[in-house]
């Protein structure tokens, strides 16, 4: 019997190895950050569920990338330390809001430090300065504005993914194969059952069964902090 050829390597883009780079920098600076609190778990399992959230909204507001990257960070830091002093109330309104709250408070820092210290690129330039201004202006307001427009736009598409990658972990990995080729996918019931040699009714049982799950993280992500 020959041997099988191992299978080739696939290059990973120069823009994901900066990306994975930024994350893994942040999230341990982060975590050194908190070192002197109690559960440096749970603020690890914070920053994985929502740091691709953060990021996606503070890019699309205009920052850079490092720059989104210290958003993240920061925001994720405020919110440790009100919540370590007793100040986070989820009476007073929903965890998205207060979130996004935080977020732009963090957005707005950077711009306004863009104004205090403008890059050698930027110095004299009337209209780089001008529309730092209109920007922060813009994020300012509560209402109505383009950050708010954005964060509803990736709030669900966020809130799912970590509500799958939650739910992955709890199933077997067969039962998750079967809930992605049918569900996710959309292979229907034919297609995924003679790929993955089951019957229909294990089809369904996995629908049921991972749905139910997936729905329920995506409540209580929506609702809770963690």
């Amino acid at each position: 019997m020959s041997k099988q050829a191992p299978e080739p390597e696939i290059p990973v883009p120069e823009e994901a190895k900066k990306e994975k780079g930024l994350w893994e920098k942040t999230r341990k600076s982060l975590i050194e950050r908190l070192n002197n609190w109690e559960d440096q778990r749970t603020w690890n399992e914070f920053y994985q569920t929502y740091w691709r959230l953060i990021f996606s909204v503070a890019s699309k507001a205009g920052l850079t990338r490092e720059e989104s990257f210290d958003v993240i960070q920061e925001t994720i830091i405020a919110i440790a330390r009100q919540v370590q002093k007793g100040q986070y109330d989820p009476r007073a309104g929903s965890f998205k809001a207060w979130l996004l709250q935080m977020t732009r408070w963090r957005i707005l820092d950077v711009f306004r430090a863009r104004k205090r210290q403008p890059s050698l690129a930027d110095q004299g330039n009337a209209d780089s300065e001008d529309t730092s201004t209109q920007i922060v202006e813009r994020l300012s307001q509560d209402k109505d504005n383009m950050l708010e427009k954005i964060w509803d736009r990736e709030w669900r598409d966020n809130i799912t993914a970590a509500a799958l990658e939650r739910v992955k972990a709890k199933v077997s990995p067969r039962q998750f194969q079967i809930f992605d080729c049918y569900v996710m996918k959309g292979w229907g019931v034919k297609k995924t059952s003679e790929a993955l040699g089951i019957n229909a009714a294990q089809v369904y049982l996995a629908k049921h069964r991972v749905g139910a799950l997936v729905k329920k993280e995506v409540q209580g992500l929506e609702n809770t902090m963690l």
